[in-house]
């Protein structure tokens, strides 16, 4: 099964339970319905960037759904977290590219999301090489934590 179309989402969730959190997070991003199975770092060939709104509507309840997600979690009240998902793609559309996930603390949505972006261009550029590069992108989702609740962030490339 190789994935045709693929969508970009975000979220955040706070809750006193960790695990609520995290479904708040899916809630937001709009893929709480499927079972989520992460997957390793590479973008298919011929791979076609869809709307988050044209990928959630292809989603049905209870599907078993691939992605490459970064999730970030803590219960400290103040606290910056950040989770990103970035990308490089090929210029020839028969390679495939690079998909990374990072998360961190103290760093902004902008800062964590270019950093995610850099690594899957490192990935890229080691096996293609920096001439092969087309475009690159990220998503990425901050928050800072509330007293007394978990705050969970998550970024998402989904697969469909």
């Amino acid at each position: 099964m190789v994935p045709q179309r693929i969508f970009l989402t975000k979220g955040v969730g706070a809750h006193q339970d960790k695990l609520i959190s995290f479904e708040l997070a899916l809630r937001e991003a709009g893929i709480e319905k499927c079972n989520l199975v992460t997957v390793s770092s590479i973008f298919p060939p011929k791979c076609k960037f869809i709307s988050k709104e044209e990928g959630i509507k292809l989603l049905k309840p209870g599907q078993i759904t691939f992605c490459v997600m970064s999730r970030n979690q803590t219960n400290k009240g103040g606290k910056l977290i950040a989770s990103s998902v970035g990308l490089a793609l090929p210029k020839e559309k028969n390679n495939c590219g690079y998909l990374s996930e990072y998360h961190c603390d103290n760093k902004s949505e902008k800062s964590a999301g270019n950093y995610a972006q850099g690594l899957a261009k490192i990935m890229l550029s080691t096996i293609q090489g920096k001439d092969q590069l087309e475009k690159t992108n990220f998503i990425s989702e901050a928050a800072r934590g509330k007293n007394n609740l978990w705050t969970t962030t998550i970024s998402v490339a989904v697969f469909v």
